[in-house]
């Protein structure tokens, strides 16, 4: 009997190969993450939700501090026992020990393979090796159902957008370059086509992120690119006022993290001053005193902070500044620490946080004099973020009464028992929430990823209670 079918090869019966995924670290190691999963979809890999249903492990590390190397160093140890077959990713991989050997590889040799950050193509040729995928005539010309967005750990309603990669700095208590490199600026192009693709999937805020924002473009002396068919400089403003034309036909937010306070960071508070860009900024000050700063390498006249606060203050009253700093740096006196209280006071900074100084491996503050013993450095730390919290919360009082407008992250009962969500002045997972309550009448709803409109009736802790109207 003549089968028809009988020249086509038999059909695949074996399940894809699945491949278990943890991401650690910070939002640039998110990034890299969504990259690397694009591709293993692309490729016809399927994620597993736990160690023993996959076939093999990629752990996508964090190497910033001591709790970081930890943290990855645990979860990698975990991913051995449970699973066997582990990758290793990221900043951690990027790290040496103190006999100028891989660090994970000494402490874990039984792990597959191990990059460093950034390395999409590496991470899929270990896979690729240890895990080979079998050729599916049917299949692997057909391309995958991804969005041009590619694959986002996130929730629908925002997505982290990284505009480069590394960071020309060379701050004494960061091995961040060590790991990362030099700042390499993705093409103005094809960010903002990542954004308006991640626009179309639903996105409702875009967060940027970068290890250092203000400097898009230095690295290729803002050469101008084109997107939609007109030249577009490589320059933070051009790219942020870019952005939010393609946001306000979505009617998106834009929200801008990790701007160095550069004089040139002065140019975006118009934009932020007529809303098309949200008023917030996330600025790494991490001290005020000018003698500390310059032991720490820090750049941008940090020393005119202030000044430069409240000139945005005064061009954009509803702009919200987040900040991080370090207590007890290696030689800070108390005076010097004193600087810093009353810098926080003056600047009344909405959202802080604060580390007591670690000496991290490889960090050249390491070998500055002056070291300060640990019980001090948590002292001086809980004293800081004793006076950030009263500033916080004075602040936070003055919404009480106002009508914001909050994207809602998590609605319960199908939007009639309120939810959480979050006002311009709350980035998502480090600032501070709204608590939704349930709304007064009954036809009124609220949804998860939407705006909705709220009253704020009063303050929880770090965090408002609103009621939607």
């Amino acid at each position: 009997m003549n089968n028809a079918t009988s020249n086509l090869p038999p059909k695949k019966s074996s399940r894809a190969p699945q491949v278990g995924f943890v991401s650690l670290g910070c939002p640039k190691a998110l990034t890299d993450s969504e990259l690397i999963l694009t591709q293993l979809n692309a490729e016809g890999y399927e994620t597993s939700k736990s160690y023993a249903g996959a076939d093999l492990v990629i752990v996508n590390t964090c190497g910033f501090i001591d709790d970081a190397v930890k943290e990855s160093l645990d979860t990698i140890g975990e991913a051995l026992a449970e699973n066997g077959k582990v990758i290793v990713t990221g900043c951690l991989g990027a790290k040496q020990d103190g006999d100028g050997q891989n660090l994970v590889q000494s402490i874990h040799p039984r792990v597959l393979a191990v990059t460093g950050p950034h390395a999409t193509q590496e991470v899929m040729n270990a896979v690729h090796l240890h895990l080979p995928k079998a050729h599916d005539p049917y299949l692997d010309l057909v391309p995958r159902s991804v969005s041009a967005a590619g694959i986002k750990l996130t929730p629908k309603h925002f997505a982290y957008l990284k505009i480069s990669e590394g960071c020309n700095h060379r701050c004494t208590f960061c091995i961040i370059p060590s790991m990362r490199g030099d700042l390499v600026s993705r093409p103005i192009g094809d960010v903002l086509a990542e954004a308006k693709a991640l626009f179309e999937s639903g996105v409702k805020e875009l967060l940027v992120i970068s290890q250092d924002t203000s400097a898009y473009g230095v690295d290729i002396k803002y050469r101008t690119g084109f997107w939609d068919g007109k030249p577009v400089r490589s320059r933070t403003l051009e790219l942020t006022e870019t952005l939010a034309t393609i946001a306000e036909a979505y009617g998106a937010w834009v929200r801008l993290h990790y701007v160095y306070p550069y004089p040139s960071v002065d140019e975006l508070i118009p934009l932020m001053a007529t809303g098309r860009v949200l008023p917030y900024l996330d600025v790494p000050f991490q001290h005020s005193h000018p003698d500390v700063l310059k032991r720490m390498k820090r750049p941008a006249s940090g020393e005119r902070n202030l000044e430069r606060i409240l000139a945005w203050r005064k061009l954009c009253p509803e702009i919200v500044i987040r900040s991080t700093f370090i207590a007890g740096f290696p030689g800070e006196t108390e005076a010097e620490f004193q600087h810093l209280l009353d810098f926080l006071k003056e600047a009344e900074l909405d959202r802080v946080g604060c580390f007591a100084y670690s000496p991290v491996e490889g960090a050249t503050a390491n070998d500055l004099p002056g070291l300060i013993d640990k019980e001090q450095r948590e002292e001086r730390r809980d004293r800081f973020m004793k006076v950030a919290e009263e500033v916080s919360v004075r602040k936070l009082q003055k919404r009480v009464g106002s009508t914001m407008q909050v994207l809602v992250d998590k609605a319960t009962a199908m939007g009639r028992q309120g939810g959480v969500g979050r006002t311009y002045a709350d980035a998502p997972e480090i600032d501070g929430v709204v608590h939704l309550l349930p709304p007064q009448k009954i036809s009124k709803t609220i949804k998860t990823g939407e705006f909705t409109k709220v009253q704020i009736v009063a303050t929880q802790g770090h965090d408002l209670v609103g009621l939607p109207i």
